[in-house]
């Protein structure tokens, strides 16, 4: 009765130990993509609260919180931003308490620019979020927080910037998460099928959380790893057979 169990524990074993095709057909279809993770050509970030924005006027440093035209790095690490506060206003010198909740950058550039306008002559006005990103977790080979600039980043994108999957990622069920303002919307992707790999690689957002799950085999293969350095293949699975 042991040799049947002898041969399924080696069939488990070599199974486990196959290597993943990102682009191989499966039997399982793409869930339906919720309609808030669908492509909006005309989608432009708006300022939200507790936003970090870094301000720059050309030849202005009095004007200026970060300015990208100095000489000095403008980044976070020396707090050159204005907080967003509560109230969604920002304080800039000389011209005080501005609302900008819910403004794109483009929009708040062009009421900085006719502010500024009666003062200078044609101003070169600069306006960036420093604290846009987007979060990644999970089975790739750089998790954590992925800064951008851009308000439209794909998928396929960001992953490449987590450094791509893990062995042991499980590409069918590749979750996003968005928060929506109370709420928070989730959707989950395929990214293994071939025929739906376009409409799966969908645009994220920042702020955005993408989490790539483990296949089910990690644990199993985790434990066998231990052995198979010091085992043929035979003496693995009589090992195995002991411990399930």
């Amino acid at each position: 009765m042991k040799i049947p169990l002898l041969l399924i524990a080696i069939a488990l074993l070599l199974v486990s130990c196959r290597t993943q095709n990102l682009l191989s057909d499966s039997q399982n279809n793409n869930k339906q993509v919720d309609t808030s993770f669908r492509y909006q050509p005309g989608y432009q970030y708006t300022i939200r609260k507790n936003d970090k924005i870094a301000v720059s006027v050309w030849g202005q440093e009095e004007l200026s919180v970060g300015s990208v035209y100095g000489i000095y790095n403008s980044n976070e690490v020396y707090g050159k931003w204005l907080m967003v506060d509560a109230n969604g206003n920002i304080e800039l010198p000389k011209i005080g308490t501005m609302p900008v909740y819910g403004k794109t950058v483009p929009q708040l550039k062009d009421t900085l620019h006719k502010i500024i306008q009666k003062w200078i002559l044609n101003p070169v006005v600069d306006i960036k979020v420093l604290n846009k990103e987007i979060t990644m977790l999970g089975e790739v080979r750089t998790p954590g927080v992925i800064k951008i600039d851009k308000d439209q980043n794909s998928l396929l994108e960001i992953l490449a910037h987590a450094g791509g999957p893990e062995f042991y990622a499980n590409l069918k069920e590749v979750k996003v998460f968005r928060q929506e303002g109370a709420n928070v919307r989730m959707t989950t992707l395929n990214l293994s099928k071939n025929k739906d790999y376009l409409s799966a690689n969908i645009i994220l957002k920042p702020g955005d959380v993408v989490v790539v799950p483990s296949r089910k085999f990690k644990a199993f293969d985790k434990r066998i790893s231990v052995i198979i350095p010091f085992a043929t293949t035979m003496s693995a699975a009589a090992i195995l057979f002991k411990l399930f």
